[in-house]
């Protein structure tokens, strides 16, 4: 096996059942992504379902609207199953919300995993019980990855069966493609703050987007963490501020940044980049706002409760420490 696959060694309860759905995008140009995924997870001792048919793809998503919305039920209702595991993110997530019975899916005490367009969902599901399973790890790009980021694995595994985690604030080395500022890593002027609260959150665009849906949760006192791709700083800003006139910052006793990453600055920016834009955002918003989660759409991402008791003890540029409790998480089950 693949060295750093013996991270993973014990972490996975004997027996789990894992669904596989595709309510947003279908697996791309490289479908064995699909079967290296189910593979590995088997190999862990999983119960793989596979909702996903490559062949049903239409359009840019992985089935129709009728037949996302079916898997997702469909993995809720069967007995056999503790966690709903997203294929991919992208985009389709939105078209299907209204076909959700989302009081079943919340009583069904599945453990939900995706983000990006799993955002949207996410959302009503905090507003619907206050809890709404975990962004993390996908199927396609991380599972069914030529080559896993087994740390990556290893951290989902033991935060869906721990009752506490701790995340910090990352501490890798920024490569030539990412600013050493505002993308990964804990920059100069982040705040030194101490609070605590409901963690909810994920993708920006998304979490913009549900501002006004009838089911957008009313987080108060929360705090709230914020990634996206191929988002250039001034768009950033623009959703960042529709948060903030729309009220849902205010009531946040922070933001925390993940990675933002995959754009491209032009002559027409004439030096407003990302720092630039947070230091704006910091100059017109009272809320802290504290950088350097190591989460978002990268590979070495961590892997998140949404709707937890949440820690956060940030100490400005030295970084942070998150810690994460009061979760549902997968007990010690038999095969």
């Amino acid at each position: 096996m693949t060295a750093g696959r013996e991270l993973l060694d014990g972490l996975v309860p004997t027996g789990t059942g894992v669904a596989i759905v595709a309510p947003c995008g279908h697996a791309g140009v490289e479908p064995e992504g699909v079967q290296r995924g189910v593979a590995l997870l088997e190999s862990l001792g999983c119960r793989v379902r596979n909702f996903y048919d490559h062949a049903q793809r239409f359009q840019r998503f992985g089935a129709t609207d009728e037949q996302r919305a079916a898997q997702l039920m469909e993995a809720a209702a069967d007995p056999e199953i503790d966690v709903i595991l997203g294929l991919r993110g992208s985009y389709g997530m939105s078209r299907i919300l209204p076909a959700l019975d989302i009081p079943a899916l919340a009583a069904s005490g599945k453990l939900l995993v995706g983000y990006s367009d799993f955002t949207a969902l996410q959302c009503v599901l905090l507003d619907q019980c206050g809890h709404a399973g975990f962004q993390g790890p996908m199927l396609n790009g991380d599972f069914g990855a030529l080559a896993p980021n087994w740390q990556a694995l290893s951290t989902f595994w033991r935060t869906l069966t721990s009752p506490q985690v701790v995340v910090r604030n990352y501490q890798g080395e920024s490569d030539a493609e990412r600013p050493a500022i505002g993308d990964r890593r804990t920059d100069p002027l982040s705040p030194e703050v101490r609070c605590e609260g409901r963690l909810w959150g994920g993708n920006l665009a998304m979490v913009a987007h549900m501002v006004g849906h009838p089911r957008f949760p009313r987080m108060d006192g929360g705090i709230l963490f914020l990634e996206d791709v191929n988002e250039h700083p001034f768009r950033v800003e623009r959703m960042i501020l529709q948060l903030e006139q729309a009220g849902v910052l205010a009531r946040q006793q922070a933001i925390v940044l993940g990675d933002f990453s995959g754009y491209r600055l032009a002559e027409i920016d004439n030096g407003y980049d990302f720092t630039a834009m947070l230091a704006f955002l910091r100059q017109r918003i009272a809320t802290p706002i504290v950088t350097g989660l190591p989460f978002g759409h990268v590979r070495d991402l961590v892997t998140l409760p949404l709707g937890a008791h949440a820690v956060l003890d940030a100490q400005g540029a030295q970084g942070f420490t998150l810690t994460l409790s009061d979760y549902p998480f997968l007990p010690l089950r038999r095969a």
